[in-house]
């Protein structure tokens, strides 16, 4: 019965997620009608009524319809797995996520990696040393790149490694002169590509995991059993790593959860600079565009993704924490 309602919870929030987001969308000043007509008027010279007409023609889509009609049309189509036609890109919905989420995973999974591992374990350390050097540079550290924007970092990035050293490459996944495929020049080049990216994700979130563990840390090591844990003489090792680390990172997994759904949102600014074909940007270009088939598609699998990261952390939470299973 539990795993009944939390499938019927879990397909609710979905749902009302997808419904907000459907009305949202359609409460944005313009519609793509009228932005293509725009277009056409800058860029062509016709009138704003018959660019209008060709533009709705162009789009097969109608913003005159009433918003209820649009709905019950657009819940058909996902009954039936059709997600739509980008308006702007002309392909299927699915298949333009299908190739930008392999980038978006790329630098993301690896950026959330090395900056959650590396701040634990910083944050572990900084706990345990507390009135060592180390501990106001990181609180300093992650004040400072905690409050710079991710985008700005990349901007950084591109200027002193790209544009002043020429060290990398400051823009696309890969160098247009490789052949794509399984052979080692595509596969360097886009390793190489993704270096500036990766690191503007992990110099603005390392500092967060490392005071979040900090704290964790900190209030763990005041625990009854830590302090038994010292007087039976156990080793600092083994104290850090079973009582003090396992139990300050907890509360973290909920967070890492949180970070992997939202991964798959992409950051639509950063990769907008480095013109990563990721979701973030093609999300960036169907906002710009107004293009409502595609941003709904996206924000669909923005909210499942996080939805089912939860569902994941909770399964793991109780596996880590016995407790949460005596409760359960």
């Amino acid at each position: 019965m539990a795993w009944i309602r939390r499938l019927m919870l879990i397909i609710l929030t979905i749902f009302f997620a997808m419904t907000i987001t459907f009305v949202v969308i359609r409460m944005m000043p313009g519609n793509p009608v009228e932005t293509l007509a725009m277009d056409m008027v800058r860029n062509q010279g016709v009138n704003y009524e018959e660019a209008y007409a060709r533009a709705k023609s162009m789009l097969n889509y109608d913003p005159d319809i009433p918003i209820i009609q649009q709905y019950s049309r657009y819940v058909s189509g996902l009954l039936k797995g059709n997600f739509g036609e980008s308006m702007s890109f002309k392909k299927p919905v699915v298949q333009v996520i299908a190739g930008a989420l392999p980038w978006t995973l790329l630098l993301l999974s690896i950026s959330l990696f090395i900056s959650f591992i590396i701040g634990i374990f910083i944050g572990m350390y900084v706990a345990w040393k507390r009135n060592t050097i180390v501990d106001p540079i990181v609180s300093i550290y992650a004040s400072i790149a905690g409050s710079i924007p991710d985008y700005i970092v990349g901007l950084i990035l591109i200027i002193i490694f790209a544009v002043n050293l020429k060290w990398l490459p400051n823009r696309g996944p890969y160098d247009s002169s490789v052949m794509p495929g399984f052979n080692w020049p595509y596969i360097s080049s886009v390793l190489e590509h993704a270096i500036l990216p990766i690191s503007a994700y992990v110099i603005t979130g390392l500092g967060g995991w490392a005071l979040a563990m900090k704290g964790n840390a900190i209030s763990v090591l005041g625990e009854d059993y830590v302090t038994a844990a010292k007087a039976r003489g156990l080793s600092q090792r083994r104290i850090i790593t079973t009582y003090v680390g396992r139990n300050a990172l907890l509360p973290l997994i909920t967070n890492l959860a949180i970070s992997f759904g939202m991964m798959f949102g992409g950051s639509p600014l950063v990769e907008n600079i480095f013109v990563y074909p990721g979701v973030g940007y093609f999300l960036n270009q169907a906002v710009g565009r107004r293009d409502f088939t595609l941003m709904q598609g996206m924000f669909l699998m923005i909210t499942i993704a996080v939805v089912l990261a939860n569902l994941i952390a909770e399964i793991l939470y109780s596996i880590l924490d016995p407790r949460i299973r005596q409760e359960g």
